[in-house]
């Protein structure tokens, strides 16, 4: 392997490189830096998440950069906030030793004008996301006439989250003779399109196989229901004391029920998603990094972001809707040459989905046992032991205070002493798991039942079904058309034979039903009517109409670090049959950094577009 001076980077770079502890390239960018450096050929990049796909990129455009010339020369797109964020950080510590070398990064969520008087200063590198950077060139504050260099990092994800039109824009702002960069961890036929719309004859690289999982990764999955969905989360947790680990959720409001269930119940644990100002998120970003929490709950936008080390485990609580995005899940952990584990929780219906995935990635899922309150107990207690036999003492600053401690203990002898040591350290978690359930048996009657109760969901009859063509997507159209509030959620849906279920906030139940009534619809030729139903239903069947029923508290199990009593699992129905609702969708934090309107997504596949909300 080459030495990143034999790549051909000057001096200052190499400087600042062995600042920051690289010592050898990747392959990635051991491939990537010689090719860029010496031809102007558009490149296609394929790497897995963590092989330092920044630095591939990023050091052979500061070794060609003009920092005399205040102009701007490269463009660096990425998908997200974070990403940005994260890629200018690192660029900025590559040119330590270049202080002509300026960079700027611009992202939705942070000020403009800040924005555009760094620009102003002069920038010859500016790293953004698609929404803002088109904002900005419509000001005519970015100026992209001078551009060298187009870099589209994460580009399946920024067509993914319907970012079509700003990379055309982006594009008609910067010369034809530019150089287009294009690096990935997927290798999707989206991003075979990119190819052949905005590149030119490119070359292709690889680091490994493409699509494929990182190698010191294990994948493996737990089988669940609903009702055991967040048990089993918590378990696992347990299982592993000294975890450091990302939760993936599939919508914002998964994301924060996740979180603020794991706080309730005594676990050092946040959350990261969109519905975050920019300076709360970085507030949790870095107490994530520092490790003062060992838990973040994240939506997939951080899985486009997040520059951590040393997580132990990536735990997707719910499987992405993009198959793909979880190998960017699971890249998170095993990265700069550690080992990580990457769990799924799925449910009957959601294993299909796991051989889809090992397809991708070129790896099989292990199928993992929910741990016994037993493993857990004797986990933890073994944990403990480890560090009280690893712990220094500090003898001079304990030993004005030992006589004391040596006579009040002086009755105990060495065995009673270490039980009682123990006990108090354990014995909450003991009485908590004493008559814990085997979570793996899937049929007994409290793990198998499907539903749970979601407090802030009204369930709705509707009298119309499969027979007469109804589909959860029509459904949500029918919903929509009734102009029931822009900020409505629906939450699960049940398509029957003759009549269907649907859950909708419970703050619109009165608007709900007056808007029905008022616009009298009809399906197909059909009039529509709507009942309140009741939350709760047997395991056997879709449920009777009747009357409205009080919400009730239900129970809960699951143990959290040094508490007492146990606490709710907010499950959601695995019955829910449709993923494009109108606020619980997944997580699209970018989509307001450009003029400030919401947008979301309106069809699927590549050059999607969005539309105002």
């Amino acid at each position: 392997m080459s030495t990143f001076l034999e790549l051909g980077l000057k001096e200052p770079i190499n400087k600042a490189l062995t600042d920051l502890g690289y010592e050898k390239p990747t392959v990635i960018q051991e491939k990537a830096i010689p090719q860029i450096i010496s031809s102007t050929d558009d490149l296609k990049a394929f790497a897995q998440t963590g092989t330092g796909k920044t630095a591939a990129f990023s050091l052979p455009i500061l070794e060609l950069l003009d920092d005399t010339n205040g102009n701007v020369q490269a463009i660096i797109l990425s998908p997200t906030r974070e990403l940005a964020v994260q890629i200018g950080n690192n660029i900025k510590e590559f040119c330590k030793y270049l202080p002509k070398t300026k960079v700027t990064t611009v992202y939705g969520g942070s000020s403009i004008e800040d924005q555009i008087r760094s620009l102003k200063r002069g920038s010859q590198i500016v790293v953004g996301t698609p929404g803002r950077t088109v904002d900005l060139i419509k000001r005519r504050a970015l100026k992209l006439g001078n551009v060298q260099w187009l870099v589209l990092d994460e580009a399946d994800e920024m067509l993914n989250m319907g970012f079509k039109d700003e990379l055309d824009k982006v594009l008609e702002a910067t010369p034809d003779t530019k150089q287009t960069l294009l690096f990935s961890a997927t290798f999707p036929r989206e991003v075979e399109s990119i190819a052949r719309n905005y590149m030119t004859s490119p070359v292709e690289i690889t680091s490994g196989q493409k699509n494929s999982g990182s190698v010191n990764v294990t994948h493996e999955y737990y089988s669940v229901t609903e009702r055991t969905r967040y048990p089993a989360l918590k378990r696992i947790a347990d299982l592993n004391p000294d975890i450091y680990a990302i939760i993936f959720c599939r919508t914002r409001r998964e994301t924060q029920e996740v979180a603020d269930n794991l706080i309730k119940d005594g676990y050092s644990a946040d959350s990261l998603h969109g519905d975050l100002s920019q300076a709360q998120r970085d507030s949790v970003m870095g107490k994530f990094r520092k490790k003062s929490i060992q838990i973040l709950v994240a939506t997939d936008v951080a899985a486009r972001g997040l520059d951590v080390n040393e997580l132990s485990h990536v735990i997707n609580h719910k499987l992405p809707d993009q198959i793909e995005n979880y190998n960017h899940r699971s890249g998170r952990t095993g990265r700069a040459g550690n080992k990580g584990i990457s769990i799924v929780l799925v449910n009957g219906k959601e294993k299909g989905k796991l051989r889809q995935i090992e397809r991708i990635i070129q790896k099989k899922f292990v199928q993992g046992k929910v741990p016994s309150g037993k493993e857990i107990v004797q986990n933890q207690l073994m944990n403990l032991i480890d560090k009280v036999q690893n712990t220094e003492v500090n003898e001079s600053e304990m030993e004005e205070f030992l006589p004391s401690i040596y006579e009040k203990l002086e009755d105990l002898d060495r065995e009673e002493l270490i039980k009682k040591f123990v006990s108090l350290e354990f014995n909450t978690m003991l009485k908590y798991y004493e008559n814990s359930k085997d979570l793996n048996d899937l049929s007994s009657r409290e793990n198998s039942r499907a539903r749970t109760v979601n407090e802030n969901m009204t369930r709705f009859f509707i009298n119309i079904g499969r027979k007469d063509n109804l589909n959860p997507g029509k459904l949500i159209g029918l919903i929509n058309e009734q102009n029931i509030g822009d900020k409505v959620e629906i939450g699960s849906i049940d398509i029957l034979d003759t009549f269907s279920f649907f859950e909708l906030d419970k703050n619109f139940e009165d608007k709900t039903l007056e808007a029905f009534a008022n616009n009298q619809p009809d399906f197909d030729g059909r009039s529509v009517n709507i009942e309140i139903t009741k939350k709760e239903r047997s395991g056997g069947g879709g449920g009777r109409r009747g009357g409205r029923k009080p919400f009730g508290k239900r129970e809960g199990s699951g143990f959290g670090r040094r508490r007492e009593g146990g606490s709710s699992s907010r499950g959601r129905s695995d019955r829910r049959s449709s993923n494009k609702r109108s606020s619980d969708r997944p997580d699209r934090a970018d989509r307001n950094s450009g003029s400030g309107s919401g947008e979301r997504r309106s069809s699927s596949g590549f050059g999607r577009k969005r539309r105002e909300s």
